[in-house]
């Protein structure tokens, strides 16, 4: 499910050197997103626009949202959200 797009500035090898992840990846955004983290609405979906991968663990930028939100990428491809940062580099720096 490789094959998404990366952030606006921002270079695969940047993201894997701040991550610590060699193989971080950019990931398809076609697929279910639902937050989980305080506060939430329940069953909150998100609408992802970029999603980062980084072995079990995905970042998540929802279109019309400038947070990033961290989860768990699940076997089915989904992702469950339960933190979020202001950005992209704290959020790379919290994996």
């Amino acid at each position: 499910m490789a094959g998404g797009q990366l952030p606006a500035g921002w270079t695969l090898e940047e993201i894997r050197k701040v991550s610590g992840d060699r193989e971080a990846t950019a990931l398809d955004a076609d697929r279910v997103v639902m937050w989980l983290g305080w506060p939430a609405q329940q069953d909150e979906r998100l609408c992802p626009e970029i999603v980062l991968g980084f072995h079990g663990l995905c970042l998540v930028k929802p279109v019309n949202d400038d947070d990033w939100y961290m989860g768990s990428l699940n076997d089915d491809g989904s992702i469950d959200c339960w933190s979020a940062y202001d950005d992209l580099y704290q959020a790379l720096r919290g994996l």
